[in-house]
């Protein structure tokens, strides 16, 4: 029995799925659009089971790459594929930068969308508004940024968890027909997959929080509860939008059935806790990349000091501002993210549940390699 204190078990175990959750729930996620661009179609069954399948697929991936990364002692996405690809290493950087500066565009148009509906303001000040406050998190480092994924974890499964209710209460008769009179539509596969594959990158983005484990058993066990996890809220919502096929072609589903709900206060407090999901998501991304700079600069020596923190995220949202306010939120989740899913697959999942794998299996070390 694991005699640990209750704060060492959560960070071993738990902490990790809160994390992959932070870096997946992003800006489509919360607010439905990812949601209804990838599951929806397939209608309220079907959407469903492709949720679950993403599900097990970031589970399965999930606990390789932890274990992988544990049996490597790499703490930072450039040191996991340097040990995983070799020379090839850099086919992922380039992948991840563009990945990250989609996502960040997404998480800016989000949140500039969600401060035009709630308060009438011109988008761009709610972009800013976010801007601002993931690199100063960023800026304070590996504590704060965890403090964050616990912390927000917490609101964001209670506020899905309320708001199911809440919809059973409103239109549970909608909910009750549309799951009881649709069968199983075509294309969920196609869909868990495609959103399955470009979102895995997060068990990448967040291996600085596997500092915490001792063993392999901790990396295999939070692994595969980081699917669940991550999955967890967006299943509670779609219920809810399943019984509103109008949520297919809105920006933000979320505000759509806030209004079918007609409940103010419930607004207000979703659209804050939607922020609060960009802001986890962006810091975790942002995170992720300064934990890579700081290890490239340790083997020379060179401290990542929290000026330079600053610095490198101020450049990497200011860039991704610029594309949010290019481009719209559905349009960056339908052709961006799309390719990027295919480049994933090839250049981290397959080699990882191959080469990963076997040399996994070489190697019946049990002890934790130093830093990790």
């Amino acid at each position: 029995m694991d005699s640990s204190p209750p704060s060492d078990w959560f960070r071993r175990y738990v902490l990790p799925g809160f994390a992959f959750k932070a870096v997946v729930i992003g800006g489509g996620y919360a607010t439905g659009r990812e949601l209804a661009e990838f599951f929806l179609p397939s209608g309220p069954w079907g959407g469903t089971f492709g949720m679950l399948l993403s599900a097990a697929i970031w589970s399965v991936v999930a606990a390789s790459t932890f274990a992988f990364a544990r049996q490597t002692g790499s703490l930072d996405y450039r040191s996991f594929f340097r040990a995983l690809l070799g020379p090839a290493w850099f086919l992922f950087e380039i992948s991840f930068i563009l990945f990250m500066i989609i996502l960040l565009a997404v998480f800016g148009a989000a949140a500039g969308a969600l401060g035009n509906a709630l308060l009438g303001m011109p988008p761009l000040i709610g972009t800013l508004a976010l801007v601002s406050s993931i690199a100063t998190i960023a800026a304070f480092g590996n504590q704060s940024v965890e403090q964050l994924f616990k912390y927000v974890s917490f609101l964001l499964y209670g506020v899905y968890a309320l708001f199911l209710v809440l919809a059973m209460t409103h239109f549970g008769d909608r909910i009750a027909i549309a799951y009881g009179s649709a069968g199983v539509g075509s294309g969920w596969v196609s869909g868990g997959v495609t959103y399955a594959g470009y979102n895995i990158v997060g068990a990448v983005s967040i291996l600085p929080v596997l500092r915490h484990m001792r063993s392999r058993r901790d990396a295999i066990t939070a692994g595969l509860l980081a699917g669940p996890l991550a999955i967890a809220p967006a299943v509670l919502f779609f219920i809810c939008m399943a019984s509103w096929p109008e949520t297919k072609s809105v920006a933000l589903p979320s505000d759509f059935l806030l209004e079918k709900l007609n409940l103010p206060w419930l607004r207000w407090g979703y659209q804050l806790m939607i922020f609060a999901a960009l802001l986890e998501s962006g810091t975790g991304t942002v995170h992720a990349f300064n934990q890579r700079v700081a290890a490239t600069l340790d083997e020379r020596g060179v401290k990542l000091t929290r000026t330079i923190r600053l610095t490198i995220s101020i450049v990497l949202l200011v860039s991704a501002v610029f594309l949010a306010q290019r481009f719209g939120l559905v349009e960056l989740i339908a052709k961006g993210y799309r390719y990027l899913s295919f480049a994933f697959l090839a250049i981290y999942v397959i080699p990882l549940l191959t080469l990963g794998l076997w040399r996994l299996k070489a190697s019946n070390s049990t002890v934790a390699p130093v830093g990790l």
